[in-house]
């Protein structure tokens, strides 16, 4: 089992900044590992704080960061001005998975888009990391994805891409954005009513950072026309506005296209009584409504997550 501890995996080559490692750099690391590889390559990752705009490149499969925790292990990046380059971490090889690191982007809320993490990467999984950033935190760009007790931390979109993605006991976290500015956390970009694709918040804690003082905070917004998210099972802070939902620069008939669904929520922030007036907004009362959205049956998780050692909840 890969989450067994670090006293317990073997890692094919260590990173240090300070040089007792194979590499002092992260990028060093991945460029030198193997290219489509059937096995997992693991790269452990000293404590410190890694400056660094590092790419997994399509070829390399199957690659494993493993930091020194969280609050430890840094990767950080100043970088904006686009969603597909800025980030800190951009993974295109697929299997990728990540533990007990952060993925930051330090531009600030004056620099708009400014990723911390993009993963293409199908079947990649993250356990255990924060996401840190302000406006597209982290770009959930394609394929299926999955994050376990993670942290995310943002302002404006900060949760977007078209992944068919499960946050499940993960804390969101809003911030601070500029003066007149609302919070979105969820900007989902399905345009294709048939492919596959959604956000699904299960059992994660939505609250404020200190500093969010008395901005709007919204789950979501229909990014694109067939913008699908779902919260269930999770804890809404009172920093949630009671609209849920924010009609943003869509049309009435984005609205309706979009699939927003809230299920046994709690929280001050989860009364639903006041939520926007579209026809795409339902608060669902009958699991069976939302049991497709669950690890099992959206990203087929119990084919692959095992495989990593990751705890998961398959179902509602």
């Amino acid at each position: 089992m890969l989450l067994a501890g670090l006293s317990g995996v073997n890692s094919n080559v260590v990173v240090a900044r300070d040089g007792s490692g194979n590499y002092r750099t992260i990028q060093a690391a991945v460029d030198n590992a193997p290219n489509n590889g059937a096995g997992r390559y693991v790269i452990y990752i000293k404590a410190g704080e890694y400056a660094e705009n590092v790419v997994v490149q399509r070829e390399k499969w199957n690659l494993t960061f493993i930091g020194d925790g969280k609050r430890r292990t840094i990767l950080s990046s100043n970088k904006a001005g686009g969603i597909l380059t800025s980030g800190a971490l951009v993974v295109l090889g697929d299997g990728f998975f990540a533990r007990d690191m952060t993925f930051a982007n330090t531009a600030g809320p004056q620099k708009g888009q400014a990723v911390a993490m993009r993963s293409d990467s199908h079947r990649s999984a993250f356990f255990s990391c924060s996401f840190l950033g302000y406006q597209d935190t982290l770009f959930a760009n394609i394929n299926h994805q999955f994050y376990r007790s993670c942290d995310i931390v943002g302002t404006i979109d900060f949760i977007f891409g078209d992944a068919s993605v499960v946050f499940q006991n993960c804390n969101i976290y809003a911030r601070r954005p500029l003066n007149g500015q609302a919070n979105v956390i969820i900007a989902q970009g399905k345009t294709d009513p048939i492919t596959g694709g959604g956000v699904v918040l299960q059992n994660c804690y939505i609250t404020a950072l200190e500093d969010l003082g008395s901005a709007k905070t919204y789950l979501g917004r229909p990014w694109q026309k067939f913008s699908t998210a779902i919260v269930m099972e999770s804890f809404m802070d009172r920093l949630i506005d009671p609209a849920g939902w924010m009609e943003s620069m869509s049309t009435v008939e984005e609205g309706g296209t979009a699939k927003f669904r809230e299920y046994a929520n709690t929280g001050p922030g989860s009364d639903t009584q006041n939520r926007l007036k579209w026809s795409g907004y339902k608060a669902v009362k009958n699991p069976d409504e939302v049991k497709q959205y669950t690890v099992a049956a959206f990203i087929n998780g119990i084919e692959w997550l095992p495989d990593l050692g990751v705890p998961f909840k398959a179902d509602l």
